[in-house]
Parts: structure tokens; C-alpha cells; sequence
């Protein structure tokens, strides 16, 4: 199973982690673990590349994770894209763990 948990401040959506397989099928074949991937890689891509911030971005294969947590002192707008990617990021995981109960999980901490 694959854990998506997104990390607040208050209302403030801080970061993610996202932790496991799906097991939907087998690794290198599983369409549930590919969307919440591209899903993850979308919006790291759109914080650091195409805002030019620089959010640390952790990927471990030992555990099959990856993290990304945003900086503390963002400029008004680019906090805004932010919290909009993270909010958008976090529907679509909700999204996809009501459609794939058993391979996801989503939690807000």
C-alpha cells in the first residue's frame, strides 16, 4: 500500500511524503503507483523548476519514498502557487485512494 501524507502548519500545507507500493501490480506495471508518481514528480517539477524555488526533495528506494517540503519564507505568490499545487496534488491522491482503496491511503497531518 502506498501512504500519501501531506504535512500542514495550521491552514498552511507545508509538504509531503509519500511512502510503499501500491501492489496494485507488479513493479514496472502498476498504474496506481505511475499516477501518484507523476502526480508527486508534477508538482516537484512545477515548485523548484519552473518557480525556481528550492524545496528539498528526498527520494529513498530502500523504502520506496519520496518527500518534498516547501520553504518557510515563500513571497506571496509564489506561496499561493504553492499551496494550490499542494491542494491540487492532495484532491487528486484523495481522488485516487476512493477509487483504489486498497493500494492508497491520504492522510493530513
Amino acid at each position: 500500500m502506498t501512504t500519501v501524507s501531506f504535512y500542514s502548519e495550521g491552514s498552511r500545507l507545508t509538504g509531503l511524503e509519500m511512502k510503499g507500493h501500491s501492489g496494485y501490480a507488479p513493479q514496472g506495471e502498476d498504474i496506481v503507483c505511475a499516477a501518484l508518481t507523476s502526480a508527486v514528480r508534477l508538482t516537484e517539477c512545477a515548485v523548484n523548476d519552473v518557480l525556481g524555488l528550492e524545496a528539498p526533495v528526498k527520494v529513498r528506494d530502500k523504502d520506496a519514498s519520496i518527500s518534498l517540503k516547501l520553504p518557510k519564507a515563500l513571497d506571496p505568490d509564489s506561496e499561493s502557487v504553492c499551496q494550490t499545487l499542494l491542494a491540487a496534488l492532495l484532491v487528486h491522491c484523495v481522488q485516487l485512494a476512493e477509487e483504489y482503496p486498497e493500494n492508497i491511503t491520504v492522510l493530513e497531518v
